[in-house]
């Protein structure tokens, strides 16, 4: 029998599993607090309950955990990435990040990812599988509670690409902002990608009020499809409408990623080309300076080269920041240590 991924039951699923075991809808509230907020990792710890209950739940359902097997923290301290193991000893990374603000974490959304952007490492060694809204939930429980720190935003910008993974990242939304759980807000959760138009589309019907992110990285299709497979099925101008739809239902200003890569899309006359197709648009522009991986040969742009596509994007009266480069010493690109990791153990 296949046990029951306790763990990714939201509260009312939660209630109707009680309610056919024959025992009191209030356990769901009991079982969840346990599940979500004192992150328990099984059911004996949840000493309120009846001996006999946990038994019942030890029977027919699991407590999804996640195993840390590294952790590799920058120089400054301010950045640390972790290595976690799956049930079925596949590997997935995740990576804390404190800020002035707040700390935020970036999880992954699948193992591998089918998307083969060019510069990204996460596709190397290609797809494997989806992640269970539990094992996207617990990257955050397990981060909290390794380091000890409180988590107040949340970015699904790791190994894969969230919205090819769509019903159980909206599952992990819903859960990860419930009153009942950890309660993060909506407006603290990013969802990046690299544009898959009819999820973009299917998402902003469910009007949640997250922020999204575009990972456009190039001012027009020809320049696009060099660095993204996904240029091939929907060119830009879907792309962006599907951006601005997502804006008109939500009224949440979107955010386009724009990776600089020396000589291929950082010259000024793409600024100037991104900047008037934008124009218009309620959106911010976050400039990247591109992650060196030993597998491919793009380069990061020269400091000036990225100074100067910023000022070029504000003269058009663009919203722009060029992201701060954190976890560069302890390669904090995604998917490289879970690469480096695969390579170890491949030889």
């Amino acid at each position: 029998m296949t046990k029951i991924d306790i763990k990714s039951l939201n509260l009312e699923e939660l209630k109707e599993l009680l309610v056919k075991l024959g025992d009191k809808p209030f356990r769901a509230e009991q079982i969840y607090e346990w599940l979500h907020v004192k992150q328990a990792s099984g059911f004996e710890e949840m000493t309120n309950l009846s001996k006999g209950l946990r038994e019942q739940l030890q029977e027919i359902s699991e407590v999804t955990n996640l195993y840390m097997m590294d952790k590799l923290k920058s120089r400054g301290g301010e950045t640390t990435k972790y290595l976690f193991r799956l049930w079925d000893d596949r590997v997935l990374e995740s990576v804390l990040m404190k800020y002035h603000h707040g700390n935020s974490v970036c999880i992954s959304s699948q193992v591998g990812c089918k998307m083969g952007c060019k510069f990204c490492a996460s596709a190397i060694g290609g797809f494997e599988r989806n992640l269970s809204t539990s094992e996207m939930l617990d990257q955050v429980y397990r981060i909290r509670k390794i380091s000890g720190e409180r988590v107040s935003n949340v970015v699904v910008m790791g190994t894969g690409e969230p919205l090819d993974n769509y019903d159980n990242l909206v599952k992990f939304i819903y859960m990860l902002t419930d009153e009942n759980g950890l309660n993060i807000s909506q407006r603290n959760i990013t969802v990046s990608t690299c544009g898959l138009v009819d999820k973009i589309r299917a998402l902003a019907e469910e009007n949640l009020q997250i922020t999204l992110a575009l990972s456009l990285h190039a001012p027009n299709d020809r320049v696009r499809r060099q660095l993204m497979p996904i240029a091939e099925r929907y060119n830009m101008e879907e792309a962006i409408e599907a951006c601005d739809y997502y804006f008109e239902k939500t009224g949440r200003r979107i955010t386009f990623e724009y990776s600089l890569v020396e000589g291929v899309n950082d010259f000024p006359e793409h600024a100037h080309e991104l900047a008037k197709r934008i124009r218009g648009l309620n959106c911010h522009i976050n400039l990247i300076p591109v992650n060196p991986i030993k597998e491919r040969n793009y380069r990061q742009s020269e400091a000036g080269n990225i100074q100067n596509f910023k000022n070029i994007l504000e003269k058009y009266r663009i919203n722009v920041t060029i992201r701060r480069e954190m976890g560069t010493d302890i390669d904090a690109a995604c998917g490289q240590l879970r690469k480096s990791f695969m390579d170890k153990t491949s030889d």
